[in-house]
């Protein structure tokens, strides 16, 4: 029976609402005061019904709720034959858990969204080579599935063959189409706008990058910040406190009905709902932009950050190495570059598929013998010729003469932020190529929304030599950069910061970046970075979009702002409300409640502020 009363609650407040204003209008349209008082009555015991029976189940466990507060002020308010005000306490309470739920479902909509829009279906090759409809449950690793222009991406995975453009506003927040050929990656619930690919599985069901972001924004607004827990606690020592309050009331005025009106008006429903529709909000509007907040103590310490630490490879720069100067030492050209690209194309290293990229197709030479050169290079013989690709070091090595002249072009190059990759034919030094990472587009504006956020210390900690990593910094207007870092030097500056007071945000990719993620006090990992690093940050920033980082710390402001607020209503109307009994003749259950519901609504509608808010260009 209870179950079933609590489930017809939406129904009752309704029947509440007819019922009271039937009575108004017969009693001062008609004069039919006797059924006007009958029809107060049963819609005061119609709305206590639920009210009680949340009271009773709180109890249950030892916990004095607001339930409990208004049930008795209702039983109260009945027994004095205070038709009016019973029924009206009863309906504007069961209104306002309404509209509280209803905000609350609205609020949590980015899960819910975000769940409808997980495709339920696959094209799946079967074993005669024919596609066929699948549900996804059936999709493992490793099969191979036909996405066509306007369908979804049913799994994590690599493309096999085809060409297309997909929307990745689901992953990333962008609705800019991103070109796909093969060997891209392509992630579940984008869409293919034009083209048709064959797609490997990679990952699937929960296991997909989009699988994560539900599972992450779902624990993330389960989760309850320390403001919240503040408030549970305060809550369960405030509602007794009332009942005590409104007992030594009546014990000294004799007074029933003001005793009843003190239980009424101490209500801290605002209080209680305002920090976690905040809460919610926020984390909701992050989703929907690429970025995700685990938890909401998350808010209260990303807000606060004044240091920002940054990787450079991978996150202030694009991680992608490009030849940018080119110096010739040489007339034969062709052959020498020809060379080259025949060895660099035997090399997995990130330099050589820099210059392959760079060069493209040009004519090859079979390499007849390769020998790698720890910390210094390749040396290996094509076409008869002994080819040795490497830096200086590999140079001194080769006993390859190195003039004035290049030494002024190395020098200017290791200023300019470059690698050096040096090529010498039969001893003689033939090109020298300059080779760097490029920073990521608009990053430096970027930063400058940070520094207007708040953020007063902006370094970077690289394990690159220090005049690239000087470079970087200057470029972007960094307060400290230092080079030369390995994963632990970078993890103990981390905790020479804080020592010094500092709350610092750390903003890596890598696994190297690991350690330094989770010991700041914020750790954000971009979200095309490793594993490790994602699972060990507090903020995720999807598809590696750095101009999501200005949003989350905005947004994270204005939510623990929004958390602030909302306190701030709640205790000034309680406060407001209890006075007003000892310090005005107008107060009483029905008004008392009824502002009690207005502020309700009011922080509701405050929270709610968070699902629109974009950073301020």
């Amino acid at each position: 029976m209870q179950r079933f009363i609590l489930s017809k609650k939406h129904f009752i407040t309704l029947a509440s609402a007819v019922l009271i204003s039937s009575a108004f209008v017969l009693d001062l349209g008609f004069h039919l005061e006797h059924i006007a008082v009958w029809l107060l009555a049963v819609a005061s015991v119609l709305g206590l019904a639920p009210i009680a029976i949340q009271a009773f189940q709180a109890l249950k466990v030892k916990v004095v709720s607001i339930d409990v507060l208004v049930t008795i002020a209702v039983i109260g308010a009945f027994v004095l034959k205070n038709f009016e005000e019973s029924s009206i306490v009863t309906f504007l309470f069961l209104f306002g858990a309404y509209l509280e739920q209803r905000t609350l479902n609205k609020t949590r909509s980015a899960i819910k969204e975000l769940v409808e829009m997980a495709p339920d279906s696959a094209f799946k090759q079967m074993k005669n080579g024919e596609f066929e409809e699948v549900g996804v449950d059936l999709v493992d690793i490793g099969d191979v599935l036909l996405v066509k222009t306007g369908a979804k991406v049913p799994v994590d995975g690599i493309v096999m063959s085809g060409e297309g453009h997909i929307n990745e506003a689901s992953i990333t927040g962008e609705a800019s189409p991103v070109s796909k050929q093969k060997d891209s990656r392509v992630f579940a619930t984008t869409i293919v706008e034009n083209g048709t690919l064959q797609i490997v599985a990679e990952r699937v069901g929960e296991d997909t990058t989009f699988g994560k972001i539900i599972e992450l924004v779902e624990e993330a607004q389960d989760s309850k910040s320390e403001a919240e827990r503040f408030i549970d606690r305060f809550s369960k020592y405030y509602t007794p406190a009332v009942l005590i309050l409104a007992s030594i009331v009546w014990l000294i005025s004799r007074d029933v009905e003001l005793a009843i009106t003190m239980l009424v008006l101490g209500c801290p429903g605002a209080l209680v709902i305002g920090v976690p529709v905040s809460h919610v909000a926020g984390i909701g509007n992050g989703a929907r932009h690429g970025i995700l907040l685990k938890g909401s103590e998350v808010i209260h310490d990303f807000s606060r950050v004044d240091t920002m630490v940054f990787d450079k490879t991978g996150t202030l720069t694009v991680g992608n190495p490009k030849v940018a100067d080119t110096k010739y030492y040489t007339s034969d050209i062709e052959h020498t570059l020809s060379y080259l690209v025949s060895v660099e194309k035997q090399s997995d290293h990130p330099l050589a598929k820099a210059i392959v990229e760079h060069l493209g197709t040009i004519r090859t030479y079979s390499v007849e013998s390769t020998s790698v050169k720890k910390g210094g290079g390749i040396v290996a013989t094509v076409d008869g010729h002994r080819i040795a690709i490497g830096n200086t070091t590999l140079m001194e090595q080769e006993q390859v003469p190195l003039a004035e002249e290049v030494q002024k072009d190395i020098d200017r190059y290791i200023k300019m932020g470059n690698s050096l990759v040096l090529t010498a034919v039969d001893g003689v030094l033939h090109m020298l190529m300059g080779i760097r990472d490029q920073l990521r587009p608009g990053v430096k504006e970027d930063l400058r929304k940070l520094r207007k956020l708040g953020v007063k210390h902006l370094i970077v900690l690289s394990g690159d030599n220090q005049g690239t990593v000087d470079l970087v910094a200057k470029e972007l207007e960094l307060t400290e950069a230092h080079g030369h870092m390995l994963p632990h030097d970078k993890a103990e500056y981390i905790k020479k910061l804080q020592a010094e007071g500092r709350i610092v945000a750390f903003v890596g990719d890598g696994v190297n970046d690991s350690p330094s993620i989770a010991l700041a006090h914020i750790g954000i990992a971009m979200g095309s970075g490793t594993d490790v690093a994602i699972e060990t940050s507090n903020v995720v920033l999807m598809n590696s979009d750095f101009s999501r980082l200005p949003h989350a710390l905005g947004l994270t402001k204005s939510t623990a702002r929004n958390m602030h607020q909302n306190i701030t209503i709640a205790v000034l109307v309680v406060l407001v409300l209890l006075a007003s009994v000892f310090f005005s003749t107008w107060m009483n259950m029905s008004i008392g409640m009824l502002v009690h519901e207005l502020s309700i609504l009011l922080v509701i509608l405050n929270g709610m502020r968070l699902l629109r808010y974009r950073v301020r260009r």
